[in-house]
This record gives C-alpha cells, sequence and structure tokens, in this order.
C-alpha cells in the first residue's frame, strides 16, 4: 500500500539527492565548496555553545534511559563534547562532510568512552536507521554565509530549498516518536517543509539567541527582515508510521 504523503517525500529525496550530486566546488558568490555537498564551509565553534538549548534537551529527555543523540555537522566535535555534560549516559554519535574534523574529533575522544561517543565521516543520514534518535542537533550546518555577506536575494544557486529540505526530511525520519529535532541557524525554516506537518514546536529561540543569517522561502527568495524563532521540535507519535518502507 503506497500512502501519498510517503510518495511525496520519497520525491523530494531524490530530486535532492540529485542536486548535492551536481558540482559545487566552483566559488558561489566569492565562497568556495571545498567539498561537494557542503553547506557551511568554516569549521568555526565554541564549547558549549548553545547552553540554553541544550539544557532543553536535557530536561526534556530527562527519563530517557540512556538516549542516543545525533549531532549532525559535528564539525571539530565540541558540540558533542559538550552533549556529554548534559547526557552522561547518552550513546552520541558525530558526523561531519569533512574527514578532517572527524579526524581530530576522534584524537579528542576520551578513551574510556569507546562505545559511548562515535564519530564518522559522512554528508547526510541516509545510512541510519528510521526512528533511530532521541534527538538529533543540527546546529550553524544548514547555512551559507556568504548569502547574508552578499545581500543575496536569491538562494540560487549556492542552496537550494529542495536541498534543505531532503535533508530535513532524511533527519526527521532518523527522529523516534517522540523524540526531537534542533535546528538552529538555517537558511531556511522547517515549517516549510513537508516534515514539519508531523512535528510540533516545542522550544523558541530569544531574539538574542538567533543570528543575522538571512531566510529564503520554499521558491529560494529573500524573506528580507524575516526572523524565525521556532528552533525545537517533537514528533508526533502517530507520525512514525509516515516514514515506513511498507
Amino acid at each position: 500500500m503506497k500512502f501519498p504523503k510517503l510518495e511525496g517525500i520519497k520525491k523530494v529525496l531524490q530530486k535532492g539527492r540529485q542536486a548535492l550530486g551536481r558540482d559545487r566546488s566552483k566559488p558561489v558568490g566569492g565562497a568556495p565548496l571545498s567539498i561537494p555537498g557542503q553547506f557551511q564551509t568554516y569549521s568555526y565553534t565554541l564549547p558549549d555553545r548553545y547552553p540554553w538549548l541544550f539544557q532543553f534537551a536535557a530536561d526534556s529527555l530527562a527519563k530517557s534511559s540512556d538516549p542516543h543523540l545525533l549531532s549532525f555537522g559535528c564539525s571539530r566535535g565540541d558540540e558533542v563534547f559538550a552533549l556529554r555534560k548534559y547526557f552522561p549516559t547518552a550513546v552520541i554519535e558525530g558526523i561531519d562532510i569533512d574527514p578532517r574534523n572527524i579526524a581530530y574529533c576522534q584524537s579528542r575522544m576520551p578513551h574510556e568512552l569507546p562505545q559511548k561517543m562515535l564519530f564518522r565521516t559522512a554528508a547526510s543520514v541516509e545510512a541510519e536507521a528510521d526512528a533511530s534518535f532521541d534527538a538529533i542537533f543540527c546546529l550553524a550546518v544548514l547555512c551559507r554565509g556568504d548569502l547574508t555577506a552578499g545581500n543575496a536575494q536569491c538562494s540560487s544557486p549556492s542552496f537550494l530549498f529542495e536541498q534543505f529540505e531532503m535533508i530535513v526530511a532524511d533527519l526527521a525520519r532518523c527522529v523516534k516518536p517522540g523524540g526531537f529535532l534542533f535546528l538552529l541557524t538555517t537558511n531556511f525554516r522547517f515549517c516549510d517543509t513537508a516534515s514539519a506537518a508531523n512535528f510540533d514546536t516545542v522550544l523558541e529561540a530569544a531574539p538574542s539567541q538567533l543570528a543575522a543569517d538571512v531566510l529564503f522561502d520554499s521558491s529560494n527568495r529573500l524573506m528580507a527582515g524575516v526572523r524565525y524563532p521556532a528552533v525545537g521540535f517533537r514528533k508526533r507519535h502517530e507520525a512514525g508510521s509516515m516514514y515506513s518502507s511498507a
């Protein structure tokens, strides 16, 4: 039996993967992409960069024993190591498109936690199982700083909404029913994606907690002056069957 919503998401995923497969190594807006499929080209990060968000996640999952967490676009690992403080018993995975970042993360990993902290090179969560994470953190990853710096009126061709929707749909698929997806500092709004229909907004950022990065609509056009405070989303329990392969 085929479900209309599922078929629609499959088409979005297919289109997005085709877009990611294009040559993205040429300079765009003065900022070349070093790795095909990479959006955020900077590895800059800070320890415990979003304490208000991490604490909310920890409080929300306080009753979960040994939760499974994913840091998508973990860069040099600061986010993963910060999450360890908030989730001392969790299994925490970090993936990043840049193998140099992953090598650095692995060099920092405590020897006493080899089964509780995992790092691997990946551009997507395509290899992850459905409903495998209690929370996924995608923070300052799905954005292009040159779009803001260059006063871009359109995100095309450097970053397309269909690419954003494809990645978000795959992340949403991997969240357990009742689990959380955290998206902060992105060039598009989660509410404009098909996946948003299966989530409830549970956390909004204060204006001071939002970066200055610009937003674009589903047609890749600039949404001048628009701010999007929604950053934490909980997956509805009844949404689980939508992502099954039946």
